[in-house]
């Protein structure tokens, strides 16, 4: 078997985007692994915990520096997202809606780092699967949606009352047709916070997997030309992924906002 043959057998570009455990906890007859995407949930937490609040914590009359863009994007997200939506209900879904948009970020982009390499170069100790992307897991993206469906109907509800949070699922069609367009009703406020998960999984694990293809290709060719048009590629990719992280962080929060802003608001 030559070696590129052997590259190929070997290589798979999803395992770049994959849960590896890293170490597993026992508890009892329970075996609860710890993966890289535990561990880059557990980074993104740390450093939106730590990290924020020290750059915020002593701002001046007039913001400088990384305040200066963390107060720019704050306030882009309340006055052109929330206000529009919610009105005079923003400043009460602002805060969960910051940390949403901030932690999907974090996580977007701390998924670029290849810090298994990071830890060869300062340690000399070779650590496979160190990093990830936590967002290009499906159970990762699940877990936000679970959240906002609840952040979504429970203040629907807390807003409006059982009875007339349930009535609204009610469209104005023929009494004939009311009890389908009702089922329909119920079952896309059930669905729609779940689509945020795939647009945001799928979006995720699209871009990493086809770096990886790329770089796969890098080091399989022999042609400096091949080569070089695909190390250009990959620089490409990897700006565009950047854009995408933010973008991601964005559509998430804003379809968030519309949701609870159509389940506080019968008029919508």
């Amino acid at each position: 078997m030559n070696m590129e043959t052997y590259i190929l057998a070997s290589s798979n570009p999803i395992s770049h985007v994959a849960a590896h455990e890293l170490f597993s906890i026992t508890v009892g007859s329970y075996h609860i692994p710890f993966t890289n995407h535990m561990l880059m949930l557990s980074m993104a937490a740390l450093l939106l915990v730590t990290i924020l609040p020290y750059v915020v914590r002593g701002h001046h009359m007039v913001p400088q520096g990384f305040y200066n863009c963390i107060e720019s994007v704050c306030s882009y997200l309340r006055d052109e997202m929330a206000i529009p939506l919610l009105h005079d209900k923003a400043d009460r879904y602002i805060k969960y809606l910051w940390t949403l948009f901030f932690f999907i970020l974090i996580c977007n982009v701390l998924g670029m780092i290849p810090l298994d390499s990071i830890v060869y170069l300062v340690s000399g100790r070779t650590i496979k699967h160190v990093g990830g992307t936590a967002t290009a897991s499906i159970w990762v993206t699940g877990a936000m949606a679970v959240v906002s469906f609840f952040m979504i109907h429970v203040n629907g509800i807390k807003d409006q009352g059982l009875w007339h949070y349930i009535k609204n699922f009610i469209p104005k069609v023929p009494l004939v047709m009311v009890p389908m367009f009702y089922v329909l009703e119920i079952v896309g406020a059930l669905v729609k916070p779940f689509s945020l998960a795939i647009r945001l999984f799928a979006n995720m694990l699209a871009g990493h997997t086809m770096l990886a293809v790329l770089t796969m290709l890098a080091m399989m060719s022999h042609s400096y030309i091949v080569g070089g048009v695909t190390l250009i590629s990959c620089t490409a990719l990897s700006l565009l992924e950047l854009f995408v992280a933010f973008l991601q962080a964005y559509i998430f929060t804003f379809l968030t906002t519309l949701f609870i802003a159509s389940a506080i608001n019968p008029e919508h």
